[in-house]
């Protein structure tokens, strides 16, 4: 039965790129992607668990580039709930699994956000914003306290003032950021061979980087939620029941797509089940998922 992904790590030149697990989500797939109902999951069934939902890897990446110590996403945090008929979360691990790496919260000097959704969020604080914010609880300080918070200022500007239950809770996410949240934008180094790269559509100022390293002529795109599961790789069409503009995800996730058909380009999907890091092997009847592992 496929599981959730488990810590993985991909080496370019002397930049790692390692995926924490924090948790995870097991989603009703048609609920989730309305345009594989009602048949077309009969194709995919081996990404399906036993009682036929789709297994979703939730956690962080992080990269290591010379004294640079960087998280992409904070996962859900302390969290463990159902939202009947379409999903199950459980998080919680993040903390352990940096701690695994031989790192403490401190030790991070950079925070990147690929969106706010709230499965991206859920370290910010001590207090999970997942699905809404326990009665009375209020923050104590950001987990990561050393680190720069770096996001779109589309994203940002998206969520603020908003009471979405996807989105950032403003008590645990946003008002702790107020005054350390720094703004990047397409094509922009945040570190050396770590850039940032626009992909609208998931959310306003969604985006994904593009890591390099010394001596090695391959790159590594952390795609963020441009993609969900590697069935996407042959079923690009089926957008996210959570696209805020499906068809600029679509055409972001078709661009994407062509780009990575390319031997020295590889992939890391934050979602995949099983094997996060992987390549996109170009159309021969249709593109096809390779896994790195």
């Amino acid at each position: 039965m496929v599981q959730p992904a488990s810590r993985a790590q991909v080496r370019l030149g002397g930049t790692t790129v390692t995926f924490l697990p924090d948790g995870h989500a097991r989603v009703v797939p048609t609920a989730v992607f309305p345009a594989s109902a009602p048949t077309g999951w009969a194709t995919h069934s081996e990404f399906l668990d036993d009682d036929g939902r789709l297994p979703i890897s939730i956690g962080s990446f992080l990269v290591r580039t010379g004294d640079r110590v960087i998280l992409v996403d904070l996962g859900l945090g302390e969290v463990d709930f159902d939202v009947p008929g379409l999903a199950s979360f459980k998080g919680g691990s993040l903390l352990r699994s940096l701690a695994a790496e031989g790192l403490a919260p401190e030790d991070v000097d950079t925070v990147v956000y690929t969106h706010l959704h709230h499965d991206h969020v859920g370290w910010t604080t001590d207090v999970a914003p997942a699905p809404t914010l326990p009665e009375g609880r209020v923050p104590s300080g950001l987990t990561f306290a050393n680190a720069r918070h770096l996001v779109a200022e589309a994203e940002w500007r998206h969520w603020k003032g908003t009471s979405e239950v996807i989105g950032p809770d403003a008590v645990a996410v946003q008002d702790p950021l107020a005054d350390r949240v720094g703004f990047v934008a397409d094509g922009q180094e945040i570190a050396p061979g770590v850039r940032v790269r626009a992909t609208p559509g998931h959310t306003p100022g969604h985006q994904s980087l593009v890591v390099t390293g010394d001596g090695d002529d391959r790159r590594l795109i952390i795609l963020g939620d441009v993609m969900h599961c590697q069935v996407q790789v042959a079923e690009s069409r089926w957008g996210f029941l959570f696209d805020d503009a499906p068809e600029e995800a679509l055409a972001t996730r078709e661009s994407l797509l062509a780009d990575l058909e390319d031997e020295r380009t590889l992939l890391a999907g934050g979602h995949f089940a099983g094997h996060v890091f992987g390549r996109v092997l170009p159309p021969v009847a249709r593109r096809a998922w390779s896994s790195a592992a």
